[in-house]
């Protein structure tokens, strides 16, 4: 007689309404990643990408008290110090997946988000905080180890180079507001209904409103851009506008335009 194979817990929830495809990381108390969690992760960035019905991804937390705590503790405590590179090798790979997903990503910080937990965030394209909600920062430096997922170049690039080596260095937490100050996070939102006014950011960019492949390839655009001489961005930009000139939308767009009417957008 052979056991039954226990099921997999989810770890990462994937969810689909009005073409926002929503990546929910539940962990409690804290939503702290495991490679468990990084894989599932991973599999949801893949499948968002090639769902047709998906023209933005937002990425969260479960819970009110935290978007994510960053890798957990325990199981790097306890790895092989070979594992642990591996992993952070892996939790890279995934990061950079998301960053270059030619859709729209949309990190929804509803509670602290610190360590590892802003380098996931900070892969997303645009940050959304919940006002009073929590704290963020790369406080890895008082546990002997750097901000290995990429925190050490995103921030940098988000902040500059002497703010984002305080931040590290020191490990101080911030609020949001401050965040938001010095150019991580992009808007701070009020009231109570943090999740439907994510929901309604995120529609915005979503087909008859806005031409989603445009704004995908904007943002490709962008993030391939950034890391390659001038000239190679200016290439890669022409690249994709005409991959757009090419597409349905497009067409809609001038010709809307040109009619003086709204444009009705079907992400063709």
């Amino acid at each position: 007689m052979t056991d039954t194979p226990t099921a997999e817990r989810t770890l990462v929830h994937y969810d689909v309404r009005d073409g926002v495809a929503y990546l929910t990381l539940d962990d409690p108390p804290a939503n702290t990643y495991t490679h468990e969690m990084m894989r599932q992760l991973d599999a949801n960035i893949v499948k968002a990408r090639f769902d047709a019905d998906v023209h933005v991804i937002v990425l969260t937390g479960m819970g009110q008290k935290f978007f994510c705590a960053g890798a957990n503790i325990n199981m790097l405590q306890t790895s092989d110090p070979r594992w642990k590179y591996y992993f952070c090798l892996h939790a890279n790979e995934t990061l950079n997946r998301l960053e270059q997903t030619p859709k729209l990503v949309l990190a929804a910080l509803n509670g602290h988000t610190v360590g590892g937990g802003l380098e996931v965030a900070m892969a997303a394209d645009i940050l959304l905080a919940k006002k009073d909600s929590g704290k963020l920062g790369l406080p890895e430096v008082n546990l002997g180890v750097l901000p290995g997922t990429g925190g050490t170049q995103r921030l940098s690039r988000m902040v500059g180079k002497s703010r984002a080596i305080e931040l590290m260095v020191t490990g101080d937490l911030i609020s949001f507001e401050r965040g938001k100050e010095i150019g991580i996070i992009n808007q701070i939102l009020e009231g109570d209904d943090f999740a439907d006014q994510i929901h309604a950011y995120a529609t915005q960019f979503c087909p008859p409103n806005k031409a989603s492949k445009a704004a995908g390839r904007i943002k490709r655009a962008v993030q391939s851009g950034w890391e390659v001489p001038f000239e190679s961005g200016l290439a890669i930009e022409r690249e994709l506008q005409q991959q757009l000139f090419e597409s349905s939308d497009a067409k809609e767009g001038l010709a809307a335009y040109i009619e003086k009417r709204k444009p009705n957008f079907e992400s063709k």
